[in-house]
């Protein structure tokens, strides 16, 4: 009995700050936010994509999925074309009591005029509108053509199904609460992380450099994000 109310608090307390870190985005629940390719404010990515990722403890490939998550991967790709991660901060990393994410990609982290205590509140403005871009929260499921858009799931026959989940490198979308406030920020999972699989989009994987990963620290740089795919 002891074990599991231990288990219980210890998702409460490891998820929480990942819930907390985009806290800015709270505005995305009364924002419009487009839901399907049809209505997507960036390209939507088929096929798949490769990014390379400069950190100040080494580089990190990653494979995205637009298979399964058009929407999510092509706002990713979008941004890193846009230089949108260039010099932004890992602003949180979680190691204890158990390995959780390596969190980063606020925009506003590259600003030296940003106070650390803001590092996490900010999403991508698109300059030609001037607006905060979010997006839905999208999920895959094997049994379905097309993905769900800002429905979260905890049916066990569900998460069962899901194309992409919470493996330990899995590159997955920050969001507050609201379902569809993702925006920029992004983590990638140090272990398994079951818990979050129906309520966070994952968008692709670390394909080398996990090693990389495991050594970031809180305050360690994303120097340079690069699109290895050519003709995107």
């Amino acid at each position: 009995m002891q074990r599991s109310i231990m288990r219980t608090l210890l998702s409460l307390a490891v998820c929480l700050p990942l819930l907390v870190g985009c806290s800015q985005s709270n505005t995305a629940s009364t924002a419009s936010v487009p839901t399907g390719c049809s209505q997507a404010s960036s390209p939507c990515l088929q096929g798949k994509a490769n990014v390379e990722l400069t950190t100040t403890r080494g580089v990190v490939k990653l494979e995205l999925d637009g298979d399964a998550a058009p929407v999510t991967a092509g706002n990713f790709v979008d941004l890193v074309k846009r230089g949108a991660y260039d010099g932004t901060v890992f602003h949180r990393v979680i190691r204890e009591p158990v390995p959780f994410v390596v969190q980063g990609g606020d925009p506003t982290s590259s600003d030296p005029n940003t106070s650390k205590s803001q590092y996490g509140t900010g999403s991508f403005v698109d300059p030609d509108s001037g607006q905060a871009r979010f997006i839905p929260l999208e999920l895959s499921y094997q049994n379905e053509d097309q993905p769900r858009y800002s429905r979260q799931s905890t049916n066990p026959s569900d998460l069962q199904q899901l194309t992409l989940s919470h493996e330990r490198g899995a590159l997955a979308m920050a969001r507050s609460q609201s379902p569809d406030s993702a925006s920029a920020q992004f983590y990638i999972a140090l272990k398994p992380l079951p818990e979050l699989d129906g309520r966070y989009a994952v968008f692709g994987r670390v394909t080398d450099g996990l090693e990389v990963v495991d050594a970031i620290e809180q305050d360690d740089k994303l120097i340079k994000a690069k699109l290895l795919t050519p003709g995107l």
